[in-house]
């Protein structure tokens, strides 16, 4: 319990870090890689959300993926990438290495998929290197370039009105 408490410090002081250094870039061209960073805690959804990115001319294999569970089993087999708790040593640092990957992984756009504000999920949006970042406007608004006001459940809704802003800025 007390190494929680401790893991949650050092990944809140590394998040505070990592907002100082935020950079806004602008966004200029057609979106052929995506990362997508969802809290499967809360969204069990993930492979409805990736068939509506595919229906939208996002090729699969451009697609990556990475799940946040709260509940993570080293037992348990997952269908996708997927994290937890234990992957975080008592620096607050990420032990994962797919993980790692995909934070240095240079996506055309990273889609932060929670609504609900998880230091381990913030950290990984403010670290990964993609050019442009997207998420929900109920998460802390110097994250993401685009906030999209909709609930978590209504992944139509969502991707829709992000292929309407992307369509306007071209």
């Amino acid at each position: 319990m007390f190494l929680n408490y401790i893991k949650e410090f050092f990944v809140k002081k590394s998040l505070k870090n990592n907002l100082n250094n935020v950079k806004n870039e602008v966004f200029t061209s057609n979106v052929q890689t995506i990362g997508l960073l969802i809290d499967e805690s809360e969204f069990q959804y993930s492979e409805d959300l990736v068939k509506e990115l595919i229906s939208k001319g996002i090729k699969p294999e451009n697609i990556k993926i990475v799940a946040y569970s709260s509940k993570f089993s080293e037992k348990k087999t997952y269908s996708k990438p997927t994290f937890g708790r234990k992957q975080i040593n008592w620096k607050g640092e990420i032990t994962a290495a797919f993980v790692n990957e995909f934070i240095t992984t240079e996506f055309d756009l990273l889609i932060s998929y929670y609504d609900i504000e998880t230091a381990i999920l913030m950290m990984i949006t403010a670290r990964s290197k993609a050019k442009f970042k997207v998420g929900f406007t109920s998460v802390d608004k110097d994250l993401n370039r685009w906030m999209i006001d909709t609930a978590i459940e209504n992944h139509k809704l969502f991707v829709h009105e992000l292929f309407k802003y992307l369509k306007s800025i071209k």
